[in-house]
This record gives structure tokens, sequence and C-alpha cells, in this order.
């Protein structure tokens, strides 16, 4: 047999990829591709622990090891960085989930006579997978398939979709439902009696326009450091606790002793509120652009007066320019998954000593480090975060300094 057989690395993708090029679907660094297009298995390639593995596209990389998972999510973001030239002082060893730490979801829902599917789609398809087993997902929010299975079988209409949004918050699961209707008296209570039976944080249901609370003894808040946060329904929530942990401890890390800091696309807050505290005269500026995510950090800082300073600011449309940056010792940048490309540039030609880039895309972040890197910063370490265990999703922190 030839090396050239041999898969050497896992593609962005998840595919594996053998020393002459090919792709293979569900192999691990380690394998041998065979003549006959089968595959012998090297000692990183593991038994997937689900059933739905490989139809379920929350768990492409299943198959791997511990190890080789790990390598992934380095390899990843150093795949990235190297495909635009992009060189770092230091990749940190990474950081990945463990399994069943998964505290959102969104799932689809499809009756089909007295049949109901609840689940993720299938890997490149629309197709349903109809959950009965899940090895990503926190205990709590995976008791609840079975029990909305059976509330959606007896309030969706036929052949009529469905939707669940779960997040876990510090009361309890938040469940925003969308498909079902509270129209009569007997459907709204059956409502509340499931929001009751199972102890629920908040029950919603949600149309094209609006979300209504039917259930919510008591305000529905995540936190961050010492600090709750009002949680506006369905509002951005790192996916794991831990992952979670592991990226402010990076931008903690990287901030040092800033006082000055703006904390752009900030969101409710993640790093706003639990960074505000860790320097004495610590000042955080933090830009969002959703209003409702705006109002809750607005409350939420007023529990520490004088350290946040929110303003409702559309960051693609208006990015702040060098005279408005060079105040800060200090920028967090976390946008979505597109990247910054329009607030970089404007970080080009500032001052700004320190930046500290937060990604869901490492191929957008690579992007922006190289427009960065041409202006005079280096960047001086990457930390890679694995929360969506078993998938191609990565993240990273990104330490920038001129």
């Amino acid at each position: 047999m030839s090396d050239a057989d041999l898969i050497v690395r896992i593609a962005a993708r998840g595919d594996g990829v053998t020393a002459d090029g090919r792709h293979v679907a569900m192999s691990a660094p380690g394998d041998r591709l065979l003549p006959d297009g089968s595959l012998e298995h090297g000692p990183d390639h593991v038994a997937p622990i689900c059933r739905h593995v490989p139809d379920c596209g929350g768990c492409q990389l299943q198959h791997l090891s511990d190890r080789a998972l790990t390598d992934y999510v380095r390899d990843r973001v150093a795949g990235a960085l190297a495909g635009q030239g992009v060189t770092a002082g230091e990749i940190a060893a990474p950081h990945v989930s463990p399994p069943r730490t998964r505290r959102r979801a969104s799932l689809r829902v499809l009756k089909l006579g007295k049949r109901v599917q609840i689940g993720f789609s299938e890997q490149g398809s629309h197709r349903l997978v109809d959950l009965k087993q899940c090895e990503v997902l926190e205990p709590r929010l995976f008791a609840l398939i079975e029990p909305l299975r059976a509330l959606f079988a007896k309030m969706l209409p036929d052949r009529r979709p469905g939707e669940v949004d779960l997040a876990l918050l510090d009361q309890g699961v938040d469940v925003v439902l969308g498909g079902l209707e509270a129209s009569s008296l007997a459907q709204t209570e059956a409502l509340l009696a499931f929001a009751s039976d199972h102890g629920l944080a908040r029950l919603m249901l949600r149309d094209e326009h609006d979300a209504m609370t039917l259930w919510e003894p008591e305000p529905a808040t995540v936190r961050f450091g010492d600090v709750a946060v009002g949680f506006p329904p369905r509002a951005f929530l790192q996916a794991t606790q831990d992952g979670e942990a592991a990226l402010i401890e990076e931008v903690r890390l990287a901030l040092g002793e800033a006082a000055m800091v703006a904390d752009l696309f900030s969101g409710l807050g993640t790093f706003a509120l639990s960074l505000a505290n860790d320097v004495a005269n610590r000042k955080v500026y933090a830009a969002e652009a959703a209003r409702d995510l705006v109002m809750a950090l607005q409350s939420a800082g007023n529990r520490l007066p004088g350290r946040i300073f929110p303003e409702h600011r559309d960051l693609f449309r208006r990015p702040l320019v060098p005279r408005e940056l060079d105040r800060f010792d200090a920028v967090i940048l976390d946008p979505p998954r597109a990247g910054a490309r329009e607030q970089v540039k404007e970080l080009a030609s500032a001052r700004t000593p320190l930046i500290a880039y937060v990604s869901c895309n490492p191929a957008s972040f690579a992007r922006d480090a190289a427009a960065l890197i041409e202006s005079g910063y280096t960047l001086t370490r990457v930390k890679p975060v694995g929360q969506f265990r078993w998938s191609t999703h990565v993240e990273l922190v990104g330490t920038f300094r001129r």
C-alpha cells in the first residue's frame, strides 16, 4: 500500500484528506483508504456514540478520538491563518467543550398524521432527524424532547411545521414555541400546565412578528460575572458555559490592566459585564445594534454604576472611527460570522494599542487579521475554542498589539 492512501488531516468541512489530496467522508487521521473504497481504521478512529451519526447535521466528527478532535480545532484555526499568510506568535492549547453541555438549541418540528418528528436537519439536507438520542445537548434540554413531542402531537395541525428554541437560563429552561396557537382557553391551559409540570423558566409563543409570554414565574435572566441580565426571547447566548468561560478568560488575559475598554458587538454584555470589575477604575463602552439587547444591558449595567456605557449603534453602517477608538486602551471585537470588515478598516487607521478579537469563523477572522497586521498590528496569540463539540464550527480569541 502507498502512503498516498493514508488520511493525514481533516478538512474544514469535516472530510478526511489523503496524502495525495482525496477527500473521504467519516475518516480520521491515521485511517487508510483501501482499493475497494473502504477504510482501514487507525488509532484515532472511534465508534460514534450516537445512533443518529452520520445523518444528523450536528455532529460531523463524532468518529474522531478526543486527541484527533482537539487537533482538528487547532488545525482549523491554523489552516485559516495560513490561507491568508498570517502568522500568530502563539496558538494556545484548544479548549473543547465536553459532551452534553450545549445549553441552547433550535429544533424543527413536523407533524405527519399521528407522528411528530422533532430534531435537527440532516447534514446537507432539509430532511428532519427525529431525535431519540443527543450527546451534545445539556440533559435538562434533552429531557424536554419527548414532552414537547407529546405537546405538539395534541396542538400542531397536521403537516404544519413547528419550531422550538431552548436556552438554559438562571431559572431553568427557556422555551419559545413556533407554529402553535393559544386562541382558546383550553389551548392556553394546556400550555400553562406544560410549563408548570416541567418547571420552565419561561414559555413563549411566537409568530412571524412577535413573541408572547405565557409563563414566567420570575424574570428570566442569564448571569455574566456577578450581574444577572434580563434575557430577551431568542437572544444570543454562547453555546456552552465552559466555552463562554474559556473565551472570557482569554479576553481577560489579553486586556490585562486596560482601564478604558470598548466592547464592540457587545450583545447582552458577555464580556462587558464579566470583565468590568477586574480593574478598579475600568470603564467599558458597549456598542450593539439590537435594541432589545442594548436595553437589557443598560438595565444590568445600572448595577455597576460608572462602569458600563451602552450605546445602540450599528457598527456595520456606523463603525467607530479613529478619533473615537483612540480614546480606548483596548477594544474587544466580537462580530457575527461575516466578520467586521468595516470596523477593522477603522481600527487599522487608529492607534488603539490592543484588540481582543473574538470570532466564530476562522476564515473571516483570518481575513480581518491580515488587514490589521498590514496596518502595523502583531497577532501575538490565538486561543481556539470548540464549543460545538464534534462539529466543524470553531471559535477563537485573537490578541493583536501595536
